[in-house]
């Protein structure tokens, strides 16, 4: 490109007397790229921190890796767990039971998940004894037959810590007349709140040898838990173990377990980017009315350039510049703004929230009562690449029509 190219290009952004209704224009196409970045980075931005807050509560009440037997029954587990407990990218294992139960106080009702724990070993599985609000985790010993119950379920069940719950299960022994249930009292020994329906609704932790009595499973359990050092991996952990393990066992991790959730997190995210970025495209079409309106006034200004000896590419080249440059400062703008905001998010929405007296997440309504942000520059370099691409799109068809101007045409009447 020749240094007067890019000169004019230049000199055509800043307008001047006649045609400041261009110059205006110019100015809310730039804004207008500059706000549809701001909001596409903002936004990807929280969601990216919802789907980060909600995988951490749901990696921390559940364990990053487990093995399953056919049937839900698996004797001779101790050999499992050392095969599990010497990978090396697991940094704990442990067995469990889980079966489902009803659980009843007074005239209330509540299906179950029971799961029994070695609360010794649990605290390097979970961090469910970090969770516990009242009562201790430790307090589900072998023999005592305790139970320690998620928030809402104790909440629903109107139980208080101390009180003693009936706890029914399906596996039964057979009398005249049928099946009945087997029933055990438990002690409410503690309540914990993780922050997620499904386990504050319907999770209820017992001791394992509790529970295997409870379940009829003998010295059998249901599965081997385990924690990783990189959650990351843990498909690849899953599929080296899984080589390891007989025909009748199972390694699923994390991501398996809960992979149509965060698929729908990712075709959400997916939507909103291509919804905001139409908000971008607006301001791309702004940019193209802009070029065309400045073609319009500058029909003498290009006859003379064409007949000093300015070629139809020079004359492309030009215009060019001028919507690449609201183009990319529009994209610079927003980009910095956007950063700045995501950065910044806690301390932006409670000022809002303290001016006009309102309060986007209430706690009674939503588990995650901030607005969270996880701002992740790869992201950041996606949404300003296309805005720049979108704006150079923008220029081609006003720019083409400038070079095609002739010059006796454009002077007969000047």
């Amino acid at each position: 490109m020749q240094p007067y190219e890019l000169f004019i290009g230049l000199r055509y952004t800043r307008a001047k007397r006649r045609n400041h209704f261009i110059s205006f224009i110019s100015l809310i196409s730039m804004l207008g790229m500059a706000l549809g970045v701001m909001a596409l980075i903002v936004v990807l931005s929280v969601m990216n921190g919802f789907q980060k807050e909600i995988r951490a509560r749901m990696l921390g009440a559940s364990p990053h890796l487990e093995v399953v037997a056919d049937g839900g029954r698996m004797n001779g587990w101790q050999p499992v767990l050392d095969k599990v407990a010497h990978n090396p990218q697991v940094s704990a294992a442990a067995p469990y039971v889980a079966g489902q139960g009803m659980l009843t106080f007074g005239q209330s009702v509540q299906g179950v998940m029971v799961r029994g724990i070695d609360p010794a070993k649990e605290t390097a599985i979970t961090e469910l004894a970090n969770k516990i609000k009242a009562g201790s985790l430790e307090d589900l010993r072998s023999g005592k037959f305790g139970i320690v119950l998620g928030v809402d379920l104790a909440r629903s069940l109107g139980v208080r810590l101390g009180e003693k719950v009936m706890l029914i299960t399906p596996q039964g022994q057979i009398s005249p007349i049928g099946m009945m249930p087997r029933l055990k009292q438990f002690r409410v020994v503690g309540i914990f709140e993780i922050g997620m329906a499904p386990y504050d609704n319907n999770l209820a932790l017992i001791n394992i040898r509790d529970a295997q009595k409870l379940f009829l499973l003998g010295d059998a359990v249901t599965g081997i838990s385990a924690k990783l050092r990189d959650v990351d991996l843990a498909p690849q952990v899953s599929r080296a173990i899984q080589r390891q393990l007989p025909d009748d066992l199972y390694a699923n991790d994390w991501t398996h377990q809960n992979s149509n959730y965060f698929r729908a997190v990712q075709m959400e995210k997916n939507m909103m980017f291509i919804i905001l970025s139409l908000i971008v495209a607006v301001a791309a079409f702004n940019i193209v009315s802009t070029l065309v309106m400045a073609v319009t006034d500058k029909q003498s200004d290009i006859a003379i350039l064409r007949t000093l000896g300015a070629s139809p590419r020079s004359i492309m080249k030009i215009f060019i510049v001028q919507g690449v440059v609201i183009g990319v400062v529009g994209t610079l703008l927003g980009a910095i703004s956007g950063i700045a905001l995501a950065l910044n998010l806690d301390v932006v929405v409670p000022f809002i929230e303290h001016l006009f007296g309102v309060h986007f997440l209430a706690k009674d309504v939503y588990y995650i009562s901030e607005l969270p942000s996880d701002l992740r520059y790869h992201e950041v370099m996606v949404v300003t690449g296309f805005s720049f691409l979108i704006s150079l799109l923008a220029t081609i068809y006003p720019s083409y029509r400038a070079s095609q101007t002739q010059p006796a045409e454009a002077l007969r009447y000047e």
